[in-house]
């Protein structure tokens, strides 16, 4: 469904669309999009439902407001940095995946990957956008960050429909184990050791010899 307006965020001063998009985070990781109840979201919010309608005017629009707010603008900051980067293949990459995971994997957003693979055949129109403004523009990032090593002579030539997606695997994968409750989890302390031996392993995966050789190991307790 789509809405007849747009969010007007200066309607009223007491209504805090900040708020309600933090709570409706909170909601979504915790039980799931068919399960969080705008009743829900509202009063977490502190405000009433009516409120919430002269932003949010159902489920759906809440949750692409949260994904647009969220994890779109540190998309495009990653962008920024992939275009203006002038150092190293290797210290980009680096870079890139480890403010990936700080911004998201280590933030509550890191439990959003798996309520699409949860959630997604019963929305599928959910599913439509997260895969066009989350998914597509995730791979095409790492899609111009190899493309970059790869004129520099610094990335092996590779196929490049294949390997963004390979790549953001293991970092969507963490994710899945941090919110997996028992199954097939791994300690949270454990996780940034985790980080450095994918990153590690990576490199010596998509580097030219010429450049793997740079690489110093990384120390995994």
């Amino acid at each position: 469904m789509s809405c007849p307006f747009k969010p007007r965020w200066e309607r009223r001063k007491d209504a805090r669309p900040q708020e309600l998009l933090s709570a409706a985070l909170d909601h979504f990781v915790a039980r799931g999009f068919a399960a969080t109840r705008l009743d829900d979201v509202a009063k977490s919010a502190g405000v009433s439902k009516g409120t919430l309608y002269l932003y949010f005017c159902s489920k759906e629009e809440l949750f692409k407001a949260v994904v647009r707010e969220s994890i779109v603008p540190l998309l495009g900051e990653a962008e920024g940095v992939i275009e203006q980067f002038e150092g190293s293949s290797e210290e980009l990459f680096r870079l890139v995946m480890t403010t990936w995971w700080d911004s998201i994997g280590a933030s509550k957003l890191s439990g959003l990957p798996k309520l699409m693979l949860a959630e997604a055949g019963n929305f599928p129109e959910l599913a439509r956008f997260y895969q066009e403004e989350v998914v597509d523009r995730g791979e095409k990032l790492v899609t111009t960050m190899l493309r970059r090593g790869i004129s520099r002579g610094e990335i092996r030539d590779m196929d490049l429909t294949i390997a963004p997606k390979i790549l953001v695997s293991p970092i969507i994968m963490m994710m899945m184990w941090k919110h997996s409750n028992g199954v097939c989890q791994v300690e949270p302390d454990k996780l940034g050791s985790f980080l450095d031996f994918y990153i590690d392993m990576a490199l010596r995966g998509i580097l030219l010899p010429t450049n793997e050789g740079q690489l110093e190991p990384t120390m995994v307790k």
